[in-house]
């Protein structure tokens, strides 16, 4: 008879399940609908904020604090800056089920929808740095189309934080090692710090990003079952 443990959501599986098969386990299930709807996401995101970004009003310069000026313009920081489109993907990845799924992405979808709306009725933008870009490179290229507007509040921000926060719960839930989450959460961290570091964000809209990130995470957080419930009572 194969003995079972209880994790942290109240479900059961076999002692013997290691978390890296857990987690191989998250990723195989509903891969395909997985994978079109995070494409297609991603793909639909960019027009629109791209429009709102070039017809939105007047945009108003955010202030910049003693903290953006002891910030280094740090080019090298890009790759993380950009990273984010992957790791926002891993809370698609590793959904253990539709529900799961579903979750994440309605919060995607809410977080997105309030930015817009701040976009496009509260139009900011960062202050015009002197930032000395190389021609054919990726920095400047992203200067070229990602314009200093929508600034307030960060998406870039509000997605890795509520990634994060996703991130967290599968982690946990599938039993993975504490070097993990430490990763996870330095992941999330470096985007952030990323933001600032290229010049593409300043405090006032980071801080506006993580507040939102993390509201979202707290309102799409799972209720533990009633056996959970019962079982950390009785603890």
């Amino acid at each position: 008879m194969t003995s079972t443990i209880t994790d942290n959501t109240g479900a059961s599986r076999p002692a013997t399940q290691t978390w890296p098969w857990a987690l191989w386990r998250r990723c195989i299930t509903l891969f395909p609908l997985k994978l079109v709807g995070n494409t297609v996401a991603t793909l639909g995101f960019f027009p629109l904020y791209f429009w709102i970004a070039k017809n939105a009003g007047q945009a108003w310069v955010l202030p910049l604090t003693a903290f953006d000026r002891a910030i280094a313009f740090w080019p090298a920081l890009l790759p993380v800056y950009l990273s984010l489109w992957g790791y926002i993907a891993l809370p698609v990845l590793l959904a253990k089920d539709m529900r799961e799924l579903t979750r994440f992405s309605l919060g995607c979808a809410a977080m997105t929808l309030l930015a817009l709306l701040v976009f496009w009725f509260m139009p900011t933008a960062i202050p015009n740095f002197a930032v000395a870009t190389t021609p054919g490179t990726s920095l400047q290229f992203l200067k070229m189309v990602d314009s200093a507007g929508n600034a307030f509040p960060s998406l870039h921000v509000s997605f890795s934080v509520f990634a994060c926060v996703m991130l967290a719960r599968q982690l946990r839930d599938a039993g993975a090692p504490a070097w993990l989450r430490v990763v996870n959460v330095a992941w999330a961290a470096g985007i952030v710090y990323s933001t600032m570091a290229v010049r593409q964000h300043v405090l006032v809209d980071v801080l506006g990003g993580l507040a939102l990130g993390v509201a979202l995470g707290v309102a799409t957080r799972q209720r533990e079952p009633a056996a959970a419930a019962a079982h950390a009572r009785a603890a």
